[in-house]
């Protein structure tokens, strides 16, 4: 070092020598609740508004029913006898999706937003009410359309039938939802052969 530096450093060391550090006021900010709610109703509108957007239900009917028509589907792998018995309504219902007097984007977020909450928790057997929908403008059962087409595009629905009369009948379906991970797992678990 050069004796510049040196007499600069003493220099400037010299003209702080009287500055004393501030005393250390430690606040605690607590925010009010009212913020806390705000923000969870926030996340909370996030959270569903990404999901709106993942949804991939069609927005096109492609094939209009008729009110009085059967809904019926099976996909590969389905054995016979528990589509026969998801057709009589002989499974439990687990949960019911009511979409009656719904208008369209509300009805389509809502059967997907809760056909996928159900597949998370477990559940296996739901009834969507629709409605037989005979007074629909422009089209007669347009719901009944739409559910029929919904259903075949969600992974998770592996077969669905229009419902027992004392279900419902022809403005309802019972829907067969596939097992989720947790349940294959302890469905394995369980037939393991030792």
């Amino acid at each position: 070092m050069s004796q510049y530096e040196d007499n600069d450093d003493i220099d400037f060391y010299a003209q702080f020598s009287d500055v004393v550090p501030l005393a250390q006021n430690t606040v605690e900010f607590v925010p009010p609740a009212k913020d806390n709610l705000a923000k969870q109703q926030r996340r909370l509108d996030i959270e569903l508004s990404m999901q709106l957007a993942n949804n991939h239900l069609s927005v096109e009917c492609l094939q209009p029913i008729d009110p009085y028509d059967h809904l019926s589907f099976k996909k590969s792998g389905v054995q016979q006898g528990v589509f026969k018995n998801l057709r009589m309504g002989k499974y439990n219902i687990e949960g019911v999706i009511n979409l009656q007097n719904q208008k369209f984007e509300q009805a389509r977020s809502g059967i997907f937003k809760r056909i996928i909450d159900a597949y998370k928790s477990g559940s296996r057997t739901l009834l969507i009410k629709h409605g037989i929908g005979l007074h629909n403008k422009p089209l007669p059962a347009m719901l009944k359309s739409y559910v029929n087409q919904w259903l075949t595009e969600m992974p998770q629905v592996i077969a669905f039938h229009t419902a027992m009369a004392h279900h419902g009948g022809n403005g309802a379906t019972y829907v067969l939802l596939k097992k989720n991970d947790e349940q294959k797992a302890d469905n394995r678990e369980q037939y393991r052969k030792r």
